[in-house]
């Protein structure tokens, strides 16, 4: 399969103007998702905007510029994040985080050495399927909390104003054309701040703070103080001693999670391929992707961030606007991390209100629950066979009901839960209950990358 109408090819350098304005556009795309993992799980933002450039970066360095991928929060880790964080605060997370990292590195390795089949024996869709669904309806009621209660209590205001922005984001998800179809998460949460303006419920003295540092700036240096802000940084023996904060514990709530996200990297590689028509799975190659994934995750663990994954919405916006140069990718993620260091943008996100950020994430996590689903429709897995039935039955209701695991080893308490106990537990009924082979389906997108020409 070839790219058609390409404006604008992986390597090529547009014009300025051009540059400037297509970069906006993926900012843009990847903005609204990008914001609400920290938002969800007490991180910063701003951290997460410059962990976000910053890891895109390196991604684009390490698979030579061949990609054109940006890298954003990934709403994988909200749970385990908010777990790990309750165990062993932010420093916990950013240990856990970077061994994920790790764990992808790992793997490049064993693909760069053995190939890839061995891996979709692991992971093919009857897995990955529910184990995605269960991270879109595991947050359903983090969701629904913030969309409608206020420290613990209903507010029928509130709920009012979460219902109006998520009627706006579908509105733009299904009639906005053009840029504005692109961007429908950031439009919601838009236009959802402006009616809370009116409701009188965003407390906007931090950024009439910011605003008045600036205003009244007696000379340039103090106007450059007054804009440009240092993001709240969580960083390795400066504020803390990885050593001290590295447990079981956390390895067993972080590392398991991977094994969902490496499935999502290797689903959006073979859509982004068939988009641009290049076999990036070949060319770079699967084990220089993974392996740049795996280091903008650590990345983002030593800047106090959330760990970063590829983004679909950024690969809507090359589908539709035709163009895969990476520049324009590199573009986007400088200004990521420029906005990251601006004071008051950081105060705008942080005054955004929870009923705001929960209307759109009624949506944002049922599509990521409805992609799960997808997932298994796509590759024509027959949940007729019982074999198939059982493994995404019981991954459903163990990661949903919040099952867990908890153990002593040598004196320390070792606990899987929810999804990371869900995905082991389908990963071992998979592999040991007959007929595997159903399991990758009839139309699996593990063997699909023979229908996208390499590239010359």
């Amino acid at each position: 399969m070839t790219a058609k109408n390409m404006v604008m090819d992986v390597n090529e350098v547009p014009k300025l103007s051009k540059w400037i304005i297509f970069s906006i556009q993926h900012l843009f795309a990847m903005f609204g998702a990008t914001i609400l993992v920290p938002f969800l799980t007490g991180l910063s933002p701003a951290v997460a905007l410059v962990s976000s450039g910053t890891g895109t970066l390196a991604y684009l360095l390490i698979t030579k510029g061949k990609i054109p991928a940006y890298l954003g929060s990934s709403f994988a880790f909200i749970t385990p994040i908010i777990v790990a964080t309750e165990a062993s605060g932010v420093p916990g997370v950013m240990v856990g985080s970077f061994l994920a990292g790790l764990v992808y590195g790992l793997l490049a390795l064993l693909i760069g050495a053995f190939g890839l089949d061995w891996l979709m024996k692991v992971l093919p869709p009857i897995v990955v399927g529910p184990v995605i669904i269960v991270i879109g309806l595991g947050l359903a009621p983090t969701a629904i909390d913030m969309a409608m209660n206020v420290d613990g209590s209903y507010s029928g205001k509130h709920f009012a104003i979460a219902i109006a922005t998520l009627a706006i984001t579908i509105i733009g998800s299904l009639f906005f054309k053009g840029f504005f179809g692109l961007i429908p998460i950031l439009i919601g949460i838009v236009s959802g701040y402006i009616i809370s303006l009116f409701a009188g419920i965003v407390d906007t003295s931090g950024v009439s703070a910011a605003w008045d540092k600036i205003a009244n700036a007696g000379s340039v240096g103090d106007l450059f103080g007054s804009i440009f802000l240092m993001p709240d940084f969580v960083l390795p023996f400066v504020h803390y001693a990885p050593f001290e904060v590295l447990s079981l514990n956390i390895a067993a709530i972080m590392v398991p999670v991977a094994a969902v996200t490496i499935a999502e990297h290797i689903g959006d590689q073979m859509v982004l391929s068939k988009v641009a028509g290049r076999n990036f799975i070949k060319k770079p190659g699967l084990h220089r992707s993974i392996l740049g994934d795996g280091v903008a995750t650590m990345i983002a663990s030593v800047l106090g961030g959330p760990p970063n994954t590829t983004y679909g919405e950024n690969i809507g916006v090359l589908a539709i606007t035709r163009v895969f140069s990476v520049f324009v990718i590199g573009g986007a993620a400088v200004l990521a991390i420029s906005f990251g260091f601006i004071g008051i943008i950081t105060e705008v996100i942080a005054s955004i209100p929870t009923a705001v950020m929960g209307g759109v994430s009624i949506l944002l996590f049922g599509i990521i629950a409805s992609s799960g689903l997808r997932m298994l429709i796509d590759n024509q897995v027959d949940l007729g066979e019982k074999r198939n039935l059982i493994v995404s039955s019981v991954i459903l209701v163990i990661g949903i009901g919040g099952a867990l695991v908890r153990v002593n080893v040598a004196g320390v308490t070792i606990e899987v839960a929810g999804m990371a106990l869900a995905t082991i537990i389908g990963i071992v009924l998979n592999l040991v209950l007959p007929g595997k082979e159903s399991g990758f389906g009839n139309g699996s997108m593990f063997q699909a990358d023979e229908e996208v020409e390499t590239e010359k």
